[in-house]
Parts: structure tokens; C-alpha cells; sequence
């Protein structure tokens, strides 16, 4: 009892100071938690709850949250063109709907505070496992590898949604209050780092069996995502390769129904309601916030836009099984997610990273390669499970300008509202202002980056606002 004691006031410090440290850039003095931590580090069950507590916060955090109003889920999918704002008074989600972001939004202010809360709660594990002497090898190792995959995992979101970010490695406050934003490059040369660490330290087994903890695969398949996203076709292939191999851990599910269920084989990272919540809502957000509500619609916020369904064949199982429409609005709505509020009776955990992915990275990495026949090799087990005709049978020949699109249409309808893909996607290819301008008349090229918040800007006269705004 007394650990579990010593645990929760850590993290209960560590929440605190994390907020201070954001949301007021750390301009207060810092609380003296060094017995605590001391104390809490001192053995290994009470250092893996202090780790539990992170994946728990993980649910609760805005830009993560499982889905709700406040995630990258939503937000990115209003400023890419899958999703649409149901209420025109709802200004905050207006804007990113519009791409004419304010640096007041609150919405635009919670993704960032909420990522430098999580980096904060990471460092302040590293920080404790490092000065520990008490902990056994095995923990230490997995404890660090878990921190800093999921340190990078926020950065490469702040990265790619907001370019030059501070980039905050310990919890010292002096350091922290008037931090500059570093480069991307930078940025990217250390979530590559905290990857290839945790790689090295991580097991390839979960703990405790559940796929809510964090485990080699789970690393190597953000990096192979990363160096996708740097052009490192050769270790993007590698890497995705290397997950792809696990066949007795991952698998393709046949059952479209099945892919979002907890501890899913086609999972290689989900956050858990349980805990977020306290133990009592099982429900996902994502099926709270996309599901229309039985009795009151008006209290759902965004549906898909015709644009995304339309993309759909007919005979694709993804728009059967993953698209749901309300009559009474005459509105589609995201349905990956079954559940949107059951109490006492888990079925779904939050899918974070999943195997589909890393056949389509694979794929893009051979296309680059000029290794076609691969391309199309991966491309097509995405295909076939979505009932769609194999490109192996109906272009074999096709060319590799005509193979990219596909691929990236397909990334498309396969990740819809999970984790901004298409907008990280459309911004990656260069295709935002082609694709997105055609949404809105007011696109300007500068919009692929959000804004920094107004209030950070006043709090940190170091840090400078993004061309633009």
C-alpha cells in the first residue's frame, strides 16, 4: 500500500510541475519531489507503476485522449479533409476546418501543452531510473526504452505539426523556462536516438501480455515511420521488415471488426480506457466522439466529409465495416470503433500503431527503391483484405508515378481519423496546397504548420511565432 502511496504522489507531482512547465513555461519555482522520487525508484514495482501512470495519462492527455475533441484525431483530420465541423458556433474547431488556425485557438493550445506535460512526466522517469541504484538491470533497461519511445513519439508530432519546437531533455527548471525552438533536423536527429536506444533496450514480448506497454516492434515500427518520413527508404524497409517477420505476434485481421478490439494480433500499440478513466468508463473516445449520440445528435461535433466516402468503392470493406451513417442527420461518421459507452465491460482499446501500416511504409520504401514488384506485393495485402482487386491481376505493369498514388490513396481510406495521418501524409508529399486548396479558399502554404500558441509566445520571449500568423 505504501509504494502504491509513494507512486501516485509522484505522479501527482510530476502532472503538476508538467503543467506549470507548459501552460506557464515554467515561471514558478519547482517543487522539491527529490525524496519522493528517491523513494519511489527505490524498487522495481513501484517504478513500473510510475510508468503505468504515463500510459495512463496518455488517455487523458488532450493531443492523445483517445479521440476526443481535443486530439490529433480530430483536429488534424478538420485540417486535412476527412472530417467536418457539425457546429458553425464551435469557432475553435471552425478554425481548423478552415485552416485559419488563431494562435488563441484553446484547441491549438492543448495539443501543445499536453505533449510537453507527457515529455515532461518522460524525463522525469529517465531522471529517476538514472540516479537509481536499487532497480534490477531488466527494469532499468525496459523502463528507459519505454520512456524515450514514447518522449520521440510526442516529438515527432510536435515536429510535424508545429516545425521548430523547444526541445526539452531534462526537468530543470532554470533550463526549461526560456528554452529556444531547435531545428527540425535536430528535433528529428533526437527522436532518432531516443528509437534506436529504446530498440536495443526493449524486449520483444509485451509485459503482461498486453499490448498497452511498449515493446521492441512497437519501436522499430515509429522509426521506420520516421525514416519514411526522411527519406530513408533502405532502413524504412529494413525496420518495417523487421516488424512484418513477427508473424506469431502480428497478423493481418481477416474480420475488419475485429482490428480495434483490445489486445487485437494486428496491434502494436494501444492506450487503454481503463486506466485513463479511472477504472469505471471502458469505452473508447474514439467511439464516444465519433459515434452519433442515440438520443441527442446534436451533441456529436464532426462527421466524415462526402470527399472521404466518396473515395471508397463500393464492394470495400472498410467503407462497410468502418463507415456508419445517421439518417436523421444524413451524416457519415467514423464506426473502426463499436463501443461508445459501456461501463464495466472492456472490448476496445485505443489503436495507436497497427501492422497495416507498416506494409504500406514497406511498400512506399520499395517503390523508392524502384523495387515495384515488392511495392505492389504489400500494397495488395492491404488491398485484398479490403476486398478490393489485386494490382498484381489488374496492372501488373503499372507504372511507378501511378503505383505512388495508389499507395497513398490507399494510406488514406485504411487510416482515416487515426493519429492525423492524411494531414501528416498530405504535408510530407507536397500535396497539401493541391489537395487542400480546393477545400478552402483562403489555403496559404504556410498553413501546413499550426501556430505556436499566443500564450507561450507571451510567456517564453524566446520563442518565435511560425510564418503566417
Amino acid at each position: 500500500m505504501k509504494s502504491k502511496i509513494y507512486t501516485k504522489t509522484l505522479l501527482a507531482i510530476m502532472a503538476c510541475y508538467a503543467l506549470w512547465s507548459c501552460e506557464e513555461f515554467l515561471d514558478v519555482e519547482a517543487p522539491n519531489h527529490k525524496i519522493v522520487s528517491e523513494t519511489v525508484f527505490n524498487n522495481d514495482e513501484t517504478a513500473i507503476s510510475t510508468m503505468t501512470g504515463i500510459y495512463n495519462e496518455l488517455f487523458r492527455a488532450s493531443y492523445a485522449g483517445g479521440g476526443r475533441e481535443t486530439s490529433i484525431h480530430v483536429l488534424a483530420g478538420l485540417a486535412a479533409d476527412e472530417l467536418k465541423n457539425l457546429n458553425p458556433n464551435n469557432l475553435n474547431l471552425l478554425e481548423f476546418e478552415e485552416n485559419t488556425i488563431q494562435p488563441n485557438n484553446s484547441r491549438n493550445l492543448s495539443i501543445w501543452s499536453s505533449t510537453y506535460n507527457i515529455i515532461y512526466m518522460t524525463n522525469s522517469i529517465l531522471e529517476g531510473i538514472t540516479i537509481s541504484e536499487s532497480l534490477t538491470k531488466e527494469v532499468k533497461s525496459n523502463l528507459e526504452g519505454e520512456a524515450k519511445f514514447i518522449r520521440a513519439f510526442t516529438y515527432f508530432y510536435l515536429v510535424n505539426l508545429y516545425g521548430e519546437v523547444p526541445l526539452i531533455l531534462t526537468t530543470d527548471y532554470n533550463e526549461n523556462s526560456l528554452a529556444s525552438a531547435n531545428s527540425t533536423d535536430e528535433i528529428y536527429d533526437q527522436i532518432t536516438q531516443d528509437l534506436t536506444k529504446a530498440i536495443d533496450l526493449l524486449k520483444v514480448t509485451y509485459r503482461e501480455d498486453d499490448r498497452t506497454h511498449i515493446n521492441k516492434s512497437a519501436a522499430e515500427a515509429l522509426l521506420a515511420r520516421v525514416h519514411l518520413f526522411l527519406g530513408n527508404w533502405v532502413e524504412a524497409e529494413r525496420l518495417s521488415s523487421n516488424v512484418i517477420a513477427q508473424t506469431d505476434t502480428y497478423e493481418l485481421k481477416d474480420d475488419l471488426n475485429q482490428v480495434f478490439l483490445a489486445n487485437s494480433k494486428e496491434a502494436i500499440w494501444q492506450i487503454s480506457p481503463i486506466g485513463g478513466s479511472g477504472g469505471i468508463l471502458t469505452y473508447t473516445n474514439e467511439g464516444t466522439t465519433f459515434i452519433f449520440h442515440p438520443v441527442l445528435a446534436s451533441l456529436t461535433k464532426v462527421a466524415l466529409t462526402t470527399e472521404i466516402v466518396e473515395t471508397f468503392e463500393e464492394q470495400d470493406k472498410r467503407l462497410l465495416n468502418w463507415v456508419g451513417y445517421h439518417e436523421d442527420t444524413d451524416n457519415y461518421y467514423p464506426f473502426k470503433y463499436k463501443d461508445r459507452s459501456s461501463m464495466g465491460n472492456i472490448t476496445e482499446y485505443s489503436m495507436v500503431l497497427r501492422l497495416a501500416e507498416q506494409y504500406l511504409i514497406r511498400a512506399e520504401a520499395r517503390l523508392m527503391q524502384n523495387n515495384l514488384e515488392g511495392a505492389i506485393s504489400d500494397l495488395d495485402k492491404i488491398r485484398a483484405r479490403a476486398g478490393l482487386e489485386l494490382i498484381s491481376n489488374t496492372d501488373p505493369n503499372i507504372r511507378k508515378d501511378e503505383l505512388s498514388m495508389l499507395i497513398w490513396e490507399e494510406k488514406r481510406k485504411e487510416f482515416f481519423t487515426e493519429w492525423g495521418h492524411r494531414w501528416l501524409n498530405l504535408k510530407r508529399t507536397e500535396r497539401a496546397l493541391s489537395v487542400l486548396s480546393e477545400k478552402t479558399s483562403g489555403w496559404d502554404s504556410m498553413d501546413v504548420l499550426f501556430p505556436i500558441p499566443a500564450e507561450e509566445l507571451m510567456k517564453n520571449p524566446n520563442l518565435n511565432q511560425n510564418p503566417g500568423y
